[in-house]
């Protein structure tokens, strides 16, 4: 999925979701590598969300809530 149609999707600016991406990209959340002239991203499922003193979940827990996948160890691309 393009980030053009991730921003679609969620209403907002192509820039903004550049930027989502980027942040998590730093975080350590996201895996950017390049695939020629496009960019392919890979979502680092099993890294907890921080969140102190409590069992955070993870972030594939979280992304399988939201897609509706069940256990979110098989995440769609």
């Amino acid at each position: 999925m393009r980030l053009r149609e991730i921003a679609a999707g969620l209403g907002m600016t192509e820039r903004s979701v550049y930027g989502i991406v980027t942040d998590l990209t730093a975080a350590g959340y996201v895996l950017k590598h390049r695939d020629g002239r496009r960019n392919r991203y890979e979502i680092q499922a099993h890294l907890p969300l921080p969140e102190p003193g409590s069992r955070a979940p993870a972030i594939g827990e979280v992304l399988a809530v939201l897609l509706g996948t069940g256990t979110g160890q098989h995440l769609p691309d």
